[in-house]
């Protein structure tokens, strides 16, 4: 038996919107997840900045000034560059940093550590966008849909909605 095309209509529909819902609830949760990373690295790189204002070897003590004397000018960089996070921090001073998005910690210099905290921030940042513009498509999309509502009325809708596939 052939289904009516009305009623084949409104499945298709139904269909349709409930995987828009699924996808919304998805982007959703994602972003949450997105959030709690972004947060991390925020706290992370506040650390690390106070740890290069407070630290004893961002400022040197005068022993190590002689002996950096008696090392040589070889030893020292011609121009040095100053970190906007690191300021006056030794940057080849370790520290230890998880890296994103698994459990394995490592040992690494100071500068390369904000730098990859950073580099990682700036690309949950963009993937963070990405999905608000997502959710914001997405509910508009689902809420012209809502118009079926008006069609069909509320008390079968309902039923449609509870339905439940019982295998006998």
């Amino acid at each position: 038996m052939e289904m009516d095309p009305g009623m084949k209509q409104l499945q298709q529909t139904l269909t349709k919107m409930e995987t828009d819902a699924e996808h919304l609830l998805l982007a959703r949760h994602q972003l949450v997840e997105i959030d709690k990373l972004r947060n991390g690295n925020r706290e992370a790189l506040t650390s690390l900045r106070k740890r290069a204002r407070t630290s004893k070897s961002s400022i040197s003590s005068p022993f190590e000034k002689i002996m950096e004397e008696l090392a040589g000018l070889d030893s020292r960089p011609l121009v040095k560059e100053i970190c906007s996070t690191c300021g006056d921090y030794d940057p080849r001073e370790h520290t230890w940093m998880m890296f994103p998005g698994s459990d394995i910690f490592a040992r690494m210099p100071f500068h390369a550590t904000h730098t990859i905290i950073e580099k990682d921030q700036e690309r949950l940042d963009y993937e963070a966008k990405k999905l608000q513009s997502y959710v914001k498509e997405t509910s508009v999309v689902i809420s012209e849909q809502g118009a079926l509502a008006d069609i069909v009325s509320p008390g079968i809708l309902k039923s449609l909605v509870t339905l439940k596939d019982e295998h006998k």
